[in-house]
C-alpha cells in the first residue's frame, strides 16, 4: 500500500501567524503532529508520503503515486480537506477522513470514503484492511467505541511520531505531545468530550525518545508540548520536569518550550519553578473573562479561586510570557464586558491576548444546553469574524460592534506595543535558555522591515531597548513580540474588522428584511375581518422573522 497523508491547509487567523513568518524565514508555525502521529500506527509495510499544504502544494503526481489518500484537519479546515477528498477521489483513490472536525462533526464529509473518529491507536485493524481490500465489509463512518481500551488509549503504548516524514525546518516551532484530556469541565470545551477528564499521559522515557529524535534530526528552538492543559495530572508532570532539565542540560538547551496550561498554575510554586527550570519559557491559559458570574456560568470554576491579575504577575515574574484566551458573548454578559476586558488585559500587560466571540462547538455541554433551549442557529466553523452561530443573550448587534472596538483597541499600535514594554519591565529571564536558529537573519529582517521601513520603527526600537537592558534573554524576547505584533496588528486590521464589518452588514440587510416583513404582515392585518383570531397574525410575524434572526 502506498498512503498520502495530507495535512489541510489553513486559512489566515491570528494563530497562523502570516505576517510574521517571513521575519524568521519559515512557512508555517507549526508541524501536522496528528498525521506524524498516525503515521507511525499505520502498517510498516506500507509506503508513506506526507504533505502539508500550509508549506507546500499537492502535486498531482503524489495523488497519482497514492493507493490511499488520509486527510485531516479541525473545523476551521473543513473546505480545504473537502477540496482535497473531491481531488483524491476524481482520480479513483479510497480516501479517509479523520481528526478533529470529522470526530465532532462527521456528516461535513460526504466526500470521503471512510469518516475515522477518535483516536486511532489500538483500532486501525479494520480500516487498513478494508484500504488494503475493498472488498473487506467496513462501515463508512468507524467511530470510537464507548467502553474497553480502545475508548480512551493509553499513550504509554504510543510509538514516537514519524518526524523524519516532516521538514522540520519549514517550520517555526516543532511540537511533541505529552498527554490527552482535562480534569476540569467547562461548558464550551470539546476537549474534556473528545478526550476525557482523567488525563492519560506518556511516560518520561517516551517524551525524552522523542525529543531525542527531534534532536539527531537537527531540530533546535522553539518546541510546543501541544497538550491542552499540561499540568492535568500534576504528579507525573512533576516528575518529568526534574528529568526534561538534566536532559535539556546535556544537550545544550536545544529547546525553547511552551505549552497550554490552566490558570492556576500560578498557585503551584514548585511545579512553576520546575517548568521555568526544564525551559519553558511562556505559557498560554484560558482566562475567558473578569465576570466572575460568566465563569461560574460556563463551569470554568477553576478561576473563581483565583485573583485573575495577580495570577498573570505569579506567572510573568516567574519567567513566563503569558499567552491568554478571552471570550465574549455569555448569557452573563452585559455591554460592559468589552470595557472590562480592556481593561483587564492592559493593565495585566498579555501581549498576546486572544480574544473570540463565544462558540457552541458540536458536541459540548454548551452546544447541548443551546440545542435544549431552542438558540442553535448553525454548525459551528471555527470562524469568529461571522455571526455567533446560536442565538445570544446580549443583543447581536450590540455584541458584534463591542467584539469588533475590543479588537481593534487590543491590536493598535499604542496599545500591543505598550503592553510588550510593561511585560519586559515585569518579566523575570532566569538562566540561559535556547538559542533560536536563524536568530541574525531574523534580527536582521526585523530591523529592516520593522525598523527602518514600517511605520511602528519608533516602537520598535524603543521596545528594543527596553528588552535589551533585561539581558539577552529580553532583547531576544522583544525583538520575539515585534515580530509577532506585525502579525496580530495587520491581521486585526487587514482581515478581522472588515470581516467583522461585512458580518454587521449582513445583520443590518437581515434585520430590514425582516423588519420589511413584519411590516408587510401588519398592513395586511389592517385589511382583515375583525373576528380573525388576532393570534394567528402573531403567529404568522414570529415565523416570518425566524428565519433572518
Amino acid at each position: 500500500m502506498r498512503a498520502l497523508l495530507v495535512q489541510a491547509q489553513s486559512p489566515l487567523t491570528y494563530w497562523s501567524y502570516h505576517f510574521a513568518l517571513p521575519y524568521v524565514g519559515k512557512a508555517a508555525a507549526l508541524p501536522p503532529l496528528g498525521l506524524a502521529t498516525l503515521a507511525a500506527l499505520l502498517p510498516v509495510s506500507w509506503e508513506l508520503r506526507l504533505v502539508d499544504l500550509n508549506v507546500e502544494p499537492l502535486r498531482d503526481e503524489d495523488l497519482g503515486w497514492a493507493d490511499a489518500v488520509l486527510v485531516s484537519g479541525m473545523l476551521v479546515h473543513a473546505d480545504s480537506m473537502r477540496t482535497v477528498l473531491r481531488r483524491a477521489g476524481a482520480l479513483g483513490k479510497r480516501t479517509v477522513v479523520g481528526g478533529p472536525a470529522p470526530t465532532t462533526s462527521p456528516l461535513l464529509f460526504s466526500e470521503a470514503d471512510h469518516v475515522f473518529r477518535g483516536e486511532a491507536e489500538g483500532r486501525l485493524e479494520l480500516l487498513v484492511a478494508a484500504l488494503e481490500d475493498p472488498g473487506v465489509p467496513a462501515p463508512r463512518v468507524l467511530s470510537p467505541p464507548t467502553t474497553g481500551d480502545a475508548a480512551r488509549p493509553d499513550l504509554r503504548t504510543a510509538p514516537a511520531p514519524r518526524y523524519d516524514l516532516l521538514q522540520l525546518d519549514r517550520y517555526a516551532s516543532l511540537s511533541v505531545q505529552l498527554s490527552r484530556g482535562c480534569p476540569f469541565q467547562c461548558e464550551f470545551c470539546d476537549i474534556v468530550e473528545v478526550f476525557g477528564r482523567v488525563p492519560r499521559l506518556k511516560s518520561a522515557g517516551q517524551i525524552l525518545g522523542e525529543l531525542e529524535a527531534l534532536y539527531r534530526l537537527g531540530a533546535r528552538g522553539s518546541l510546543f508540548f501541544v497538550d491542552d492543559n499540561f499540568i492535568g495530572n500534576r504528579r507525573a508532570v512533576k516528575e518529568l520536569l526534574p528529568l526534561l532539565a538534566t536532559w535539556q542540560e546535556e544537550h545544550g538547551h536545544p529547546f525553547d518550550l511552551y505549552t497550554e496550561a490552566s490558570l492556576d498554575l500560578a498557585g503551584e510554586p514548585e511545579l512553576l519553578a520546575a517548568m521555568v527550570q526544564a525551559g519553558f519559557s511562556a505559557v498560554f491559559v484560558g482566562i475567558e473573562t473578569p465576570s466572575r458570574q460568566a465563569l461560574a456560568e460556563a463551569g470554568k470554576r477553576q478561576n473563581l479561586r483565583l485573583d485573575l491579575a495577580e495570577a498573570v504577575r505569579v506567572l510573568t515574574r516567574a519567567g513566563l510570557e503569558v499567552m491568554a484566551g478571552f471570550i465574549v458573548g455569555f448569557d452573563a454578559d452585559r455591554e460592559d464586558i468589552f470595557d472590562r476586558q480592556l481593561a483587564f488585559i492592559g493593565e495585566s500587560a498579555v501581549p498576546r491576548a486572544m480574544a473570540g466571540v463565544l462558540t457552541a462547538l458540536p458536541g459540548t455541554a454548551l452546544w447541548r444546553r443551546l440545542e435544549r433551549e431552542g438558540r442553535l442557529r448553525c454548525a459551528a466553523t471555527g470562524d469568529q469574524f461571522e455571526r455567533p452561530n446560536f442565538e445570544p443573550s446580549m443583543e447581536e448587534r450590540a455584541l458584534l460592534v463591542g467584539y469588533r472596538r475590543l479588537l481593534a483597541a487590543l491590536y493598535t499600535d499604542e496599545a500591543f506595543y505598550g503592553r510588550c514594554e510593561r511585560h519586559l519591565e515585569e518579566a523575570a529571564f532566569p538562566g540561559g535558555g535556547a538559542v533560536t536558529p536563524g536568530w541574525p537573519a531574523t534580527l536582521l529582517r526585523a530591523a529592516l522591515g520593522i525598523g527602518l521601513a514600517g511605520r511602528r520603527r519608533a516602537r520598535f526600537w524603543r521596545l528594543l531597548a527596553k528588552g535589551a537592558a533585561r539581558g539577552r534573554r529580553g532583547f531576544a524576547r522583544a525583538v520575539t513580540l515585534a515580530v509577532l505584533g506585525e502579525h496580530m496588528i495587520r491581521y486585526t486590521e487587514e482581515v478581522a474588522l472588515p470581516r467583522l464589518d461585512a458580518a454587521l452588514a449582513t445583520l443590518e440587510t437581515a434585520a430590514g428584511v425582516r423588519s420589511t416583513a413584519i411590516a408587510s404582515t401588519v398592513t395586511v392585518k389592517t385589511h382583515l375581518p375583525r373576528a380573525l383570531n388576532p393570534g394567528a397574525i402573531t403567529h404568522r410575524v414570529s415565523e416570518d422573522a425566524r428565519p433572518l434572526a
